[in-house]
């Protein structure tokens, strides 16, 4: 693909994500979704700031500003990087059978591919705590926005788990896998948390007086 998909229009990128290719997959759209995710954080964060009614917040709306821009970009940084990590693992695959060089190239092209994912997983946890906190400190007129955050979080989070794990069970190096499954495993606990801002905001949009 000569095109950036992250310079492609949303359309496009749902057309690339729904075509007979490799390219972008499960990955791509993991990280994508943690970016809406942590983006959603960002414009209660934007609402927020300089509200009269906030201003105790303010230094705390303003770092997580700053944080929520750093974790989105690298998220979209990561639908390309997760992109350009496959093409080699699609690549050893086609390597034949009894090429003696297939093994180690095929494994050493998994290790290489299971990257992505988990930094995702890592910047998406980071997400969410911001979106724990945006939801007390935030404006309520944007409640809702955090709370389609935190579903969008989840999400994301499990899927870019499972771009970690399709990898991990290829692989012969079983005590890499593990240590890799493990820190996954850690951070996919932060799935519950966010699913508890997604429901919290839910009952109280739902239970909200006229």
């Amino acid at each position: 693909m000569g095109e950036k998909l992250m310079d492609m229009s949303c359309a496009a990128f749902a057309d690339a994500l729904a075509a007979k290719q490799s390219v972008p997959g499960g990955g791509g759209a993991a990280a994508y979704v943690g970016a809406l995710a942590v983006a959603l954080c960002s414009m209660t964060g934007n609402f927020t700031s300089g509200k009269k009614a906030y201003a105790a917040h303010e230094e705390d709306i303003q770092r997580m500003l700053e944080r929520g821009d750093q974790i989105r970009v690298r998220l979209l940084e990561l639908v390309e990087e997760d992109a350009a990590a496959f093409q080699p693992l699609a690549e050893a695959y086609a390597i034949p059978a009894d090429d003696p060089t297939r093994a180690d190239v095929l494994e050493a092209c998994t290790k290489q591919a299971i990257e992505p994912p988990l930094e995702m997983m890592r910047l998406i946890v980071q997400a969410i705590e911001l979106l724990e906190e945006m939801a007390v400190k935030g404006s309520r007129l944007l409640v809702s926005d955090v709370g389609c955050g935190a579903a969008c979080a989840a999400a994301a989070l499990r899927a870019a788990a499972l771009n970690v794990f399709v990898n991990t069970s290829a692989l012969a190096d079983r005590a890499y896998a593990g240590q890799v499954e493990a820190q996954a495993d850690v951070l996919l606990d932060f799935v519950p948390r966010a699913l508890v801002v997604a429901d919290t905001v839910t009952a109280n949009i739902r239970n909200r007086k006229e």
